[in-house]
């Protein structure tokens, strides 16, 4: 009588014999387990590592389309004003349609769609926070666009180190920050870099550069103004309800000057209105609201500022190809690379600040709870409380007013304004 292998029986995997059974041969075990069960450790581990690759692709990604965007909306917003190539010399016009489209389609995400819920806005805040910030945001788009008539794409990114001399100078004269010695040297060796990069500026503008700098200072009036007035209200707007309220606005502010000075130049002029390259512009405009957005909520104010620096040198690199009359000279870049050393002098400060103010216990757990959440919601375009009180910082070591962001950024408030400085939101000109 036939007797049963000792050894335990197992299914052969040929589909010739599924279901019959073999004895199992004695092959020799050179050290690897034909079934090999992971540990709970292995496992996590793997799912960890799976996860960090996953956060690290989308992060990578959402830096690209944020650089591209940005210096693409600048470059187009150029070519667009300037008389030499499209020629629509109207930058206050240009703003309005910025502004309209993005107030537009905020309005069919919050009242149509139901994206987001509008916040809890009564008379008092919209009257006595809404329309001073949108008056300085209107301002700072109105100057700033229109300096692109008279200067140079390469000359307005050098002129836009000034920034953070500007936020710093107006937050301490409206007693929201305190004059450190460190912080004014960092402040002193970016104006001495920029006051080198304009004399070697071959095509200098005074109009031109009057404008920026006065578009600067405004866009630092209305960072100041935010922090002051819509903290003091505890109110907290994400990019859709923030263009839900302020773009309206900016576009009424807009109106009188565009009556006043551009509206007696269309009736005089032939003036061509393309509605495809309009539409294209505005659009671009509000993706790059979105697309700061998605890269507030997957890295810290470092990432932010080191992507800004890069988008900076990339972005004067392109304008001087695609514009070939804005050349730089070496004088140029010596002084703006003098200016982006206090600049990065300035950011290492305020980071250090940021972090010494925290404890490891509060950074690391907030830190995976914000990755959490905004994974959750990262296409919802929605700011969770925690996250959106906290300044919608997604690295916990900074807030929003710490970053390298365009100027039609939202306004989101931040807690930590007044100590890290409020640092050059709003510093690349989307609407510029």
């Amino acid at each position: 009588m036939l007797q049963r292998p000792s050894s335990p029986p197992h299914a052969i995997s040929s589909p010739f014999c599924m279901g019959l059974e073999q004895p199992r041969s004695p092959l020799p075990n050179f050290g690897f387990s034909y079934n090999r069960t992971f540990s709970a450790s292995e496992t996590s581990s793997f799912l960890g590592t799976k996860m960090i690759n996953k956060t690290l692709f989308f992060t990578y990604l959402y830096l690209f389309a944020y650089i591209l965007l940005s210096s693409g909306v600048i470059l187009y917003n150029k070519w667009v004003l300037s008389p030499k190539y499209f020629n629509f010399p109207l930058p206050i016009t240009l703003t309005m349609i910025h502004m309209g489209f993005s107030g537009a389609v905020a309005f069919f995400l919050v009242r149509v769609f139901k994206v987001v819920s509008p916040v809890k806005m009564t008379f008092e805040i919209y009257a006595t926070c809404v329309i001073p910030i949108s008056a300085f945001f209107a301002s700072s788009l109105w100057f700033g666009n229109t300096a692109y008539l008279h200067i140079s794409v390469a000359f307005i990114q050098m002129l836009k180190a000034l920034m953070p001399v500007a936020t710093f100078l107006v937050a301490v004269i409206c007693g929201t920050d305190k004059a450190r010695c460190d912080v004014f040297f960092n402040m002193l060796l970016v104006s001495v870099g920029v006051v080198i990069s304009s004399y070697g500026e071959i095509h200098f503008n005074v109009v031109g550069t009057v404008y920026q700098v006065t578009g600067i200072f405004a866009e630092a009036l209305r960072l100041v103004l935010t922090q002051v007035l819509l903290q003091k209200k505890g109110l907290s707007l994400n990019p859709i309800t923030s263009l839900y309220y302020i773009a309206p606005c900016s576009f009424v502010f807009l109106f009188v000057p565009w009556y006043l000075l551009e509206q007696p130049v269309m009736e005089v002029s032939q003036i061509q209105f393309n509605f495809w390259i309009f539409f294209s512009n505005a659009l671009c405009a509000l993706a790059l609201n979105f697309s700061i957005f998605l890269v507030i909520g997957r890295t810290g104010a470092v990432t932010i500022r080191v992507a800004g620096v890069l988008k900076d040198w990339i972005l004067i690199a392109l304008s001087t190809v695609i514009f070939p009359e804005s050349a730089i000279t070496w004088l140029n870049i010596i002084g703006y690379a003098i200016a982006l050393c206090g600049v990065v002098m300035y950011n290492y400060i305020k980071v250090r600040d940021v972090r010494a103010s925290q404890s490891p216990a509060e950074i690391i757990p907030d830190r995976m709870t914000k990755d959490w959440k905004f994974e959750k919601r990262s296409f919802d375009f929605y700011v969770p409380d925690n996250v959106s009180n906290d300044g919608g910082s997604g690295g916990g070591n900074g807030s929003l007013s710490d970053m390298n962001i365009d100027e039609e950024a939202p306004l989101i408030s931040s807690s930590r304004v007044s100590h890290i400085g409020r640092m050059q939101l709003a510093n690349h000109a989307t609407g510029k």
